[in-house]
Formats: C-alpha cells, sequence, structure tokens
C-alpha cells in the first residue's frame, strides 16, 4: 500500500514539475497613444513557422516547439508600424512581454503609392504604363515595397516581367483581366481605405487563394468584419494624375445581430496633371455589409463602382520635345477657349460580389465566391476619313519633314514649319468643325468625326477554395474556378462635329465595305461602323497545394490545371474577309498545366535560405490569340503555317535571409524562361515587299497592317538585394538593388496581314526576326536605391531616398530585322546594301543613365477623440528629364528608306518616346475617427 502510495504522488510530482518547466512565451499589445489593447495582431516569431494572434484583451501565448535561445517577435497588424521585440527563451522558462505597444502607420504609404502608379494605369497606351508595383504595394519586404513606392514612377518592371504575371484578387475573386491579363487597376481606384487589407505572396510561394502567377498574388480583403471600426476623411492635392481628391470612409465593426458594414465615397478631379490637357474626372463608390449566420458561416456582399475618364497624353520623337518641352501633348487644342483632348479613356465598370465562409471546423474552411463585372471601357479618337490628319505633329507638318526634301533642304519651309508649331502646334477644332460645316452644304458625308474603341465586358467568375490545416505542421489548399466572358467590341460614333450628313460606314482608303450586311450605311452619333464583333471565353482552372511547417525546414508543393476556349463572333462582314469575318469563327482550345514547389531552411533564427521553382504552361491572352479580331476569324499561325499553342514558363530562385533585431536583409538570384509567346501590333508601314501567302508578290509599298510575331522565347535573369537597419530607435537605414538582364532569347516568325494584302492572300510570311539577345524593353534593367527614414517619438517623421537607373532601352521594330529590310522589290537584296551601315542603323537605343531624388515626411496629432494626419512628399527634387520608354516607328521598313531618313538633318520617322514627370509634389491631409 505504500509502495502504491509513494508511486501516486511521485506521478503527481512529475505532472506539476512538467508543468513547472514547460516553456512559454507570452505577452500583450496595446495601441501607443491610447493604451487600449489591440485585438487580431499577428504575433511571429522571425525565423520558424510559429505565429498567433492577440485575443480580444490584446493577449497571446506560445506553449509548444518554442525555439530556444535569442529570438525576434515580429509584431503586425494593418494600419500600423510593425514592430519587432527581441527575446531570449530558456527551457522550462516563461517570457513575459507585457504592454508591448504599436504605433499607428502615419506614413500612408498606401496614398503615395496609389496616386504614383494607380491611377497612372488609367492611361495604358503607353508600353511603360504595365507596371507589376501594384502588386507589391502592401509588401513587408524592404527590396519588394522599394520596387513599389521608389522605383514604380521609372516604370521599372520587378525581374522585367510584365503585370500579367502576378494575380490580384479580390475576396478570393481574380481581377486580371482575360482580354491582356493585366489588372484593371482604375476598376477600384480613389478606394484606399477600404483596399488596405492585402494579403501578398510574392514569386511562386504559395497562396491560400490560387495558384498564382510566376510574380505572386495579392488578395484584397473587402470583408466587412475586417475593417477597424471608425471613420476617416481625407483631402489630398497633387500636380501628377489628378490635382484634388476627397474620400470619406466609415467602419461599423461587428454589430448587433452579427451585422457588419463598411462604406466609402471619394472624387478625383483635376483640369491638367502633369502633361498638357490631361485632365482627371473619377467618381468612387463602395459598399460592403456581412451577416454573420452563426459560429460556422459567414455572408458577404460587396460593390464597387469606380468610374472614371482622363484625357491621354503621347508619345512624340525628339524633334517635338525639342520644340515644346517634355509636357507637350499632341492630343488636344483649344475649343470654345478651353483644352479640348480627342484621346479620352473612359471606364465603367462595375463590380459586385457574394462571397460565402464556412469555418467547417477549427481546422478547416471553405469560401465559395461569386463575383460579376459588367460595364465600358471606351478611348476616343478622331476618324478622318474625308479629311486631312488632324495631328499637330505628323510628320509632314514639322521641320524635318522640310529638310528632308528630295531636292535639298527647304530651309524656308522648316522655319515656317517650327514657327507654326512652337506658336500653335495643338489640334485645330475650328478647323474640323469648319471642313464638317463646309460638307454639310454640299451634301457630302462628314471629313471628320470623334468615335470611341468600345469593349463592354461582361464577365462571370465562381469559384471555391479550401484551407485545411491536417496537422500542427501540414496544410492543404485547393481550389476550382469558373470564368465566362462575354466582351462587345466596336467602334461608336460619339460627336460627328459638326456634320449633319453622318459618315459613310466604308474604308476611305481602299474603298471597302465595312459591313456588307448593311453596304453604304451612314452613321451617325450612336450608331456602330468600322467593326463590331464579340469574342467570348470559358475557363476552368482548379489547383492544390500542400504546405509542410517544421523547426529547420519549410516546404511545399502545388499543381494546377486549366482549360481555356475562345471564340469570335463577328456582327459585321468586311468586304476583304467575305467568308471569315461575318458569324461564329471555330472555338480555339487551350490546356494549361502548372507545378511548383519551394522550401525554406533556417540555418537558425536568423540566417535562412529559400529556394522556389515553378513550371507553367498558359494559354495566350485574348490579345494576342487573334491575329485581326476587328476584321476576321483569323487565329494567330492560321497563315503562317506555325499552330499557335500555349506560352511555357520555367522560373527558379534562391535566396540567403538574414534577420536580426537591427538589420533585415535578403539577397535573390533569379532566372526565368517564356517561350513560344505571341504579340500582335498594329501601325501604318511604308516600303513592304515581299511574296504573299498565296505565293503572288506585294509591291504596293505601304499599308496599314498588322504584326503577328510568334513563337517569341525571353530570358529573364539577374539578382535582388534589399537591406534596412534600425541603428537607433529612431533612425533606420534602407537600401535596395536590382540588376538584371532581359532580352529576347530566339528569332520569332513575324506575317503581316492587312486588308490591302488582299491580292496576295491576306498576309506575307517574312519568316525569321532577327532578335535573339536584343534588349526586352519596359523599363531600367538596373535599379538601385539608398535612404533613410526618422521617426520621433512626437509622431513627426521624414525620409528620402536617392535612386538611380540605368539599361533602359528603347523597343525594337522587329519588321526591320526581317529579310523584308534589305530585299528590293524583285526579290534580291538592294544594289547598294552596307551591312556596316545595316549594323549602325539596327543598333538599339539604349537611354541614358539618372538619378532621382525622393522626399517624404508627415506628423499626426490626437485631438480628442480625433487623430489628424498630414503628409507629403515630393518626387524628383532635382527636376531630373529621362526617357521613361519609347518605340522605334516601323515605318521606313527597309534598309533604303532607314538609311536615307537617318542621313538627313532632323529623322522624320525617329523614335517615339515618352519622358518621365520632372519635379512632382503629393500633399494629404487625413482625419481619423
Amino acid at each position: 500500500m505504500k509502495k502504491k502510495l509513494f508511486i501516486f504522488l511521485l506521478g503527481i510530482f512529475t505532472v506539476f514539475s512538467s508543468f513547472a518547466q514547460q516553456t512559454i512565451v507570452k505577452g500583450s499589445v496595446k495601441d501607443a497613444i491610447t493604451g487600449e489593447p489591440i485585438p487580431d495582431v499577428t504575433i511571429t516569431i522571425e525565423g520558424t513557422s510559429l505565429t498567433t494572434k492577440t485575443d480580444a484583451n490584446g493577449e497571446f501565448s506560445f506553449t509548444s516547439n518554442l525555439p530556444l535561445g535569442e529570438q525576434v517577435l515580429n509584431v503586425s497588424k494593418d494600419g500600423f508600424l510593425t514592430a519587432r521585440y527581441p527575446i531570449v527563451v530558456n527551457e522550462g522558462k516563461t517570457v513575459d512581454i507585457t504592454e508591448m505597444s504599436l504605433k499607428v502607420d502615419v506614413s500612408d504609404d498606401a496614398d503615395l503609392f496609389t496616386i504614383t502608379l494607380s491611377d497612372d494605369e488609367l492611361n495604358d497606351d503607353t508600353s511603360g504604363a504595365d507596371n507589376i508595383s501594384g502588386l507589391l504595394s502592401s509588401s513587408q519586404d524592404v527590396f519588394q515595397r522599394t520596387a513599389a513606392f521608389e522605383f514604380s514612377s521609372s516604370f521599372f518592371r520587378v525581374r522585367g516581367l510584365d503585370s500579367e504575371n502576378g494575380t490580384v484578387l479580390m475576396n478570393g475573386i481574380e481581377m486580371n483581366k482575360t482580354f491582356n491579363g493585366r489588372p484593371q487597376w482604375s476598376n477600384w481606384g480613389g478606394l484606399n481605405d477600404v483596399m488596405r487589407n492585402q494579403e501578398l505572396t510574392t514569386g511562386v510561394v504559395p497562396s491560400a487563394y490560387n495558384f498564382g502567377g510566376i510574380l505572386g498574388s495579392t488578395n484584397i480583403n473587402v470583408r466587412a468584419s475586417k475593417y477597424r471600426q471608425g471613420g476617416r476623411i481625407t483631402y489630398s492635392s497633387s500636380n501628377r494624375s489628378y490635382t484634388n481628391r476627397l474620400m470619406a470612409t466609415y467602419n461599423s465593426g461587428v454589430v448587433e445581430g452579427g451585422w457588419s458594414y463598411a462604406l466609402s465615397v471619394g472624387r478625383r478631379w483635376g483640369d491638367e496633371g502633369y502633361q498638357d490637357a490631361t485632365f482627371y474626372d473619377a467618381n468612387s463608390f463602395f459598399a460592403s455589409v456581412e451577416k454573420r449566420i452563426n459560429d460556422k458561416h459567414s455572408i458577404n456582399f460587396t460593390g464597387v463602382y469606380a468610374p472614371n475618364r482622363r484625357g491621354k497624353s503621347s508619345p512624340n520623337t525628339q524633334e517635338v520635345y525639342d520644340l515644346k518641352g517634355i509636357k507637350y501633348n499632341e492630343y488636344w487644342g483649344y475649343h470654345d477657349g478651353e483644352k479640348r483632348n480627342s484621346r479620352v479613356k473612359r471606364v465603367v465598370e462595375p463590380i459586385v460580389m457574394v462571397n460565402h465562409y464556412w469555418d467547417i471546423s477549427d481546422k478547416t474552411s471553405l469560401n465559395t465566391n461569386v463575383g460579376y463585372q459588367f460595364g465600358e471601357l471606351g478611348n476616343s479618337r478622331i476618324d478622318f476619313a474625308g479629311g486631312l490628319n488632324p495631328s499637330p505633329a505628323y510628320y509632314q507638318k514639322l521641320p524635318s519633314y522640310f529638310l528632308a526634301d528630295t531636292d535639298g533642304p527647304d530651309y524656308e519651309g522648316a522655319y515656317i514649319a517650327e514657327q507654326e508649331f512652337i506658336n500653335n502646334g495643338q489640334i485645330d477644332w475650328n478647323a474640323i468643325y469648319d471642313a464638317n460645316l463646309t460638307n454639310n452644304i454640299s451634301d457630302t458625308n462628314a471629313a471628320y468625326v470623334l468615335y470611341e474603341d468600345r469593349s463592354d465586358d461582361k464577365q462571370l467568375t465562381i469559384n471555391s477554395i479550401l484551407n485545411s490545416e491536417l496537422t500542427e505542421n501540414i496544410t492543404i489548399t485547393g481550389g476550382v474556378n469558373y470564368k465566362k466572358l462575354k466582351s462587345e467590341n466596336f467602334a461608336e460614333i460619339i460627336d460627328l462635329l459638326g456634320s449633319t450628313t453622318g459618315l459613310l460606314n466604308v474604308d476611305a482608303f481602299d474603298g471597302y465595305q465595312f459591313n456588307l450586311q448593311n453596304p453604304d450605311f451612314v452613321a451617325f452619333e450612336g450608331d456602330k461602323f468600322r467593326y463590331n464583333y464579340n469574342l467570348e471565353a470559358n475557363v476552368m482552372s482548379a489547383f492544390a497545394q500542400a504546405q509542410f511547417k517544421y523547426n529547420k525546414v519549410d516546404f511545399y508543393a502545388a499543381l494546377s490545371y486549366t482549360d481555356t476556349q475562345y471564340q469570335r463572333d463577328g456582327l459585321f462582314q468586311h468586304e476583304a474577309y467575305l467568308g471569315n469575318s461575318y458569324g461564329k469563327g471555330e472555338k480555339i482550345k487551350f490546356n494549361g498545366v502548372g507545378a511548383k514547389a519551394g522550401f525554406t531552411y533556417k540555418i537558425s533564427g536568423k540566417h535562412l535560405l529559400d529556394f522556389n521553382g515553378a513550371y507553367i504552361t498558359k494559354a495566350p491572352s485574348l490579345r494576342n490569340t487573334f491575329s485581326n479580331s476587328r476584321e476576321n476569324h483569323n487565329v494567330v499561325g492560321d497563315l503562317s503555317g506555325i499552330n499557335i499553342t500555349e506560352e511555357k514558363i520555367t522560373t527558379v530562385d534562391a535566396s540567403y535571409i538574414y534577420r536580426s533585431p537591427i538589420v533585415k536583409a535578403r539577397l535573390t538570384g533569379f532566372y526565368t524562361t517564356i517561350e513560344d509567346a505571341n504579340d500582335v501590333s498594329f501601325y501604318y508601314a511604308d516600303g513592304i515587299s515581299g511574296t504573299g501567302i498565296n505565293g503572288q508578290t506585294f509591291t504596293g509599298e505601304n499599308a496599314f497592317v498588322q504584326e503577328i510575331l510568334q513563337g517569341v522565347d525571353k530570358r529573364h535573369f539577374g539578382a535582388e538585394l534589399g537591406i534596412e537597419a534600425q541603428v537607433t530607435p529612431t533612425i533606420k537605414l534602407k537600401g535596395a538593388a536590382s540588376i538584371g538582364q532581359y532580352t529576347y532569347d530566339n528569332n520569332p516568325n513575324l506575317l503581316l496581314t492587312s486588308d490591302d494584302f488582299a491580292s496576295v492572300g491576306g498576309g506575307i510570311n517574312f519568316g525569321e526576326a532577327n532578335l535573339k539577345d536584343y534588349k526586352l524593353a519596359g523599363g531600367p534593367q538596373r535599379a538601385a536605391s539608398v535612404g533613410f527614414e526618422y521617426r520621433d517619438p512626437d509622431y513627426w517623421w521624414f525620409g528620402a531616398t536617392t535612386n538611380f537607373f540605368s539599361n533602359a532601352y528603347v523597343d525594337v521594330a522587329p519588321i526591320l530585322r526581317t529579310e523584308n529590310f534589305y530585299t528590293d522589290q524583285d526579290g534580291l537584296p538592294f544594289n547598294d546594301y552596307d551591312p556596316n551601315i545595316a549594323r549602325e542603323l539596327l543598333k538599339q537605343e539604349k537611354f541614358d543613365s539618372y538619378m532621382v531624388v525622393n522626399a517624404i515626411g508627415g506628423k499626426s496629432w490626437k485631438v480628442g477623440d480625433y487623430f489628424i494626419g498630414l503628409f507629403a512628399s515630393i518626387n524628383n527634387i532635382l527636376d531630373k528629364q529621362f526617357k521613361s520608354g519609347g518605340f522605334e516607328q516601323s515605318r521606313n521598313s527597309n534598309y533604303r528608306e532607314l538609311r536615307d531618313d537617318a542621313a538627313n538633318p532632323k529623322r522624320v520617322f525617329g523614335s517615339k518616346y515618352w519622358y518621365g514627370r520632372g519635379t512632382t509634389y503629393f500633399l494629404n491631409l487625413n482625419v481619423r475617427f
């Protein structure tokens, strides 16, 4: 009996001893200003998979699998500055770090990001405007944030990749456009306050919502219950895209009955941005309502409506910039005493969605979403079927045209043209109206009309996403997705510009009827003309992913499958394509697969190694599937005899990561290849000759063409570095750098199609375009930034950065690198062809390196129950002028014409460029309650 009692007491002692010796880390977090506890703060032990959140009292605890020794607690929540607290964990001891504090983030970087990037995305005609920085703005990584906030004004692309390689979602519903694969940022512009809750993954690392692209994914969480209770009113002023902005937002938090709601309205406006006549007119409305049905089920309804209009700006030749400056814009002229822009982009695409959240258990959840987007996207321009080209920068109106006279330079004509361009140099709206009024008298159709190229989409998306934590170390995620798109595309007259006789729906240059189903139709305001067709897309996809997290190593693997179908439905019958333009074309089908994997090895809490790799095949975008969808059913490859296929992407990266209480750093090397891509573009070309698809010879010399570059391979490799050091409690030093080389990796096939080529089978196949090793355009391939931040305990702060950019290149014209360049009309090489001169003519232009200095600062106050925040930024303080992008004109398509143009005193058809902005400012004042 005594022996049994002894054993029992020993057991009890052992149990209590084990509890007494348990290793625990616990603590609490409060608001640094109010002293109130903060719930839902994410607490992470850096370098481990251990993470938790604070409860309603702001408290947290870790009780198992704790690493011993020196560790760092990472304390973060949206709207607050992330804090890092060093601790020492000893076996069998308790670390109690109470009353940790977080400061409200008064820097409001999201506002800065939105005006420097998102608003610029409204003007997507420029090659430089495609920018992936929107995917990075919520990142805590030093390099990613630098790319978003410091490099974006130079249209820097991370790893040289377009934004179609990253996925943007809203409550789990993909927002990337099917037409070009890119997110349309302006669809939720001006709603900064309710777009802050972002969950970001970079590269191919796992996402909780989808398989993602090679640039990662960003999920914007607009669930009503996730917003912090309170309101905010904001006023902003700037000279970048708009001049004024007002926003008002209120979030209810969870109220009686399990309801939550969030409301936001905004307006952005301005008569002129940095470039001349780039007006801005945008309104924004947002509502999200959530009902918590019970502990397991919630349903959320969201509506986003952000109609916007803005005036576009033109790319120009260097001759034009030299005469008029970098703010010059050829698209406008004075009309009734006001600046009127002929090129206006208009976006009205509301989004509605319903989301169901089902917590099946504490470890498993199912999220089902239905989203519907509809509306209009229009881009206006002047049609001059019966008149002269109204562009003030048309080549025949510039001095260079007169200096290139075949009879010798016409200096008098050049001087007159120069003075006219300097003193006027804008669209003459009065002359346009006069021409139409004259035609009214003679009962002649309109010489000019203003019309919109329209793309009216209706898209339904349905998906379900399952997340389950199988064990403490293993999480699985899977999802299925269906997307159906109907895109109505047409040209619509929006202003007859004084005409009462309408416009004849016939090609003014070659006499083709645009629609034989209604020949000789005269179009008036509101009528469709030129082209009218629908594009339909059905996309079904699924993915599965598993993540494994342990003390020394984390790893993951994921697979995806996508089935894509496209079809064109022609509503006009084009005379040049009688049997290939009207009605439904054939369905085009693509199958895409994806596989990715990676792991993180934790050498210690401070030193980590990270490796990722992926192989993805995906359907080309709608834009790059049809060779000339406005006029016929032809698919890329139909005329060249090379079957269209899926794009193939291979990517790997490796990183060394260092984390200490003072220094955070990441060094990454990356290598990516893209194969079998397509690129479709449109332009007017001179000097075209060659053998048509039907074997006959085309000698028309000039034509408006569609250029199809098929089977394009690209290679991207380089390294990234990000580092920051909290050298004192108030001063942080930071730096970032990217060195890359992004090139064409093969000689793709080039085909030109045009209704001017009807006599030769509709197209001319020029075979290989010699592009291998030419640099890809799209921002600088090298960038670096150094800077500092000072944050005073009295809630004011200041920062400055110096940024360096180099290795940016002009976009080369592929037609100049084909046999057409050196072949005469008889099919033989030019008899005066000089390879040395040709090599110099075809040398890719490299833009000058440049440096940009930026500064930003702010202050916040607490007045009663209100918080007032003020911040300002100045970009490009030194007013540095730099080329942010550009392209070679393809008009002179052969050796002789290009040689003669280059020999002129001024090039008539030189490259066209975009310049970055000079000195700009942004001022923001907000009141939070």
